[in-house]
C-alpha cells in the first residue's frame, strides 16, 4: 500500500483522523513491517521528541522510525526545555518550528499539547497525554489486523481503568467497525461524554460501544482481551486505593478462558505483575504483547510519513 494522505495537520486525538485515514494508516503500518524500505521520505527532515515523561517504547520507536525513513531525530528532556515553566509553551512551539519538521510531545497536561499545536507551524503528534494515547491505538489496531486479518466485527474487551489508553482505543475501535466493551470498577470508568462520542462514531461505522461492570461478562466470546496498569504515571499516590478498587479486574488464565478460543491478549506495557496481570502472563500462549510493542515502530513510520510532507 502506498503512503497515506491525511487531512489533519496534527494528531492530538484519534478522532483527528477520519475512519478511512485510520484504516489506511493501519494497513500501511502492516505493509511497512514486511517491506524493505527503498526510499527515504524524511531525508533532510528532523523530528523533535519533546518528553516530560520517561519512555521506552515511545522514544525508541519514534527514533528508529525516523531513522528508517531517512530523517534525523532530536530528543529533548524536561530539564533541557522546561516547557510551561522556564519557557512558555507558545514560545517553545514557535522556536522549535523554525528548527524541525515535526514535534512529538509526551506530556502531563493535554492543554499544553493543544497550546503547542496552536502555535506550531509544523505537525505536532501526541505521544501520550493524560487524555489520550493515539499512537498506541494505531499500533494496537495494526496488531489486531495482523493477527485477525480483519478489524470490522472484532470484539475488543478492555478490562480496567478508563484512562488515556482506553479513551483512544474506544475511538479507534469505533472508527473501524469494532465492538468495544469496557469493564471498570465504580469511579474509574470512561466518562459519559467519551462513551457518547465513541458511540456516535461507532454508529456511523458499523461498530458498537458497551460499558459493563463485570469483567467476566465483558470478555465472553471476545476476540481481543486488553488491559493496562491500574495506576498510571503521576498516580503513584493513589496506588493502594486503586489496587483495592481493581481487585477482581485482573486478566489471568481463568478470565481468558471465557473469551473466544482464538482470542489474543494485549497490554500496552509496562506491566505491573501481581496487579492487572499475574507474573509471567505476558508469555501466555495467547499473548501478542511483544508483537504489539514492535508494531509501535511500524505505526510510527506510517504516521510520520503521512504527516511530514
Amino acid at each position: 500500500m502506498a503512503k497515506v494522505t491525511v487531512t489533519t495537520k496534527h494528531l492530538l486525538s484519534v478522532p483527528d483522523l477520519t475512519p478511512d485515514e485510520i484504516r489506511g494508516l493501519v494497513e500501511r503500518a502492516r505493509d511497512l513491517k514486511s517491506e524493505t524500505n527503498t526510499t527515504a521520505p524524511l531525508q533532510g527532515k528532523t523530528v523533535a521528541l519533546l518528553f516530560e515523561k520517561p519512555s521506552l517504547r515511545t522514544r525508541v520507536s519514534f527514533e528508529v522510525a525516523t531513522a528508517n525513513l531517512g530523517g534525523n531525530c532530536l530528543y529533548l528532556s524536561p530539564q533541557e526545555v522546561g516547557i510551561g515553566g522556564r519557557e512558555a509553551v507558545s514560545d517553545v512551539a514557535q522556536v522549535l518550528s523554525r528548527y524541525v519538521d515535526c514535534i512529538v510531545y509526551r506530556c502531563f497536561e493535554h492543554k499544553n499539547l493543544e497550546e503547542l499545536a496552536q502555535y506550531a507551524t509544523v505537525p505536532v503528534i501526541n505521544a501520550l497525554s493524560e487524555i489520550e494515547h493515539p499512537c498506541q491505538t494505531l499500533a494496537d489496531l495494526t496488531t489486531m489486523l495482523e493477527k485477525r486479518g480483519s478489524l470490522r466485527g472484532t470484539v475488543l474487551a478492555y478490562i480496567g481503568d478508563g484512562n488515556n489508553v482506553a479513551r483512544s482505543l474506544a475511538f479507534g475501535a469505533a472508527s473501524v467497525g469494532m465492538t468495544f466493551r469496557i469493564a471498570s470498577p465504580p469511579g474509574y470508568e470512561l466518562s459519559t461524554e467519551v462513551l457518547k462520542q465513541a458511540a456516535q462514531i461507532a454508529a456511523a461505522n458499523g461498530g458498537q460501544i458497551e460499558f459493563l461492570r463485570d469483567p467476566v461478562a465483558a470478555v465472553e466470546d471476545a476476540h481481543v482481551v486488553y488491559t493496562d496498569v491500574w495506576a498510571s504515571m503521576g498516580q503513584e499516590e493513589e496506588a493502594a486505593k486503586r489496587q483495592a478498587a481493581f481487585m477482581g479486574y485482573q486478566v489471568n488464565p481463568e478470565l481468558m478462558e471465557q473469551a473466544a478460543a482464538d482470542a489474543i491478549f494485549m497490554h500496552d506495557l509496562p506491566a505491573h505483575y501481581g496487579e492487572e496481570v499475574p507474573l509471567g502472563f505476558l508469555d501466555h500462549p495467547q499473548s501478542v504483547v511483544f508483537d504489539q510493542a514492535e508494531n509501535r515502530l511500524h505505526a510510527q513510520q506510517a504516521l510520520l510519513e503521512a504527516l511530514i510532507d
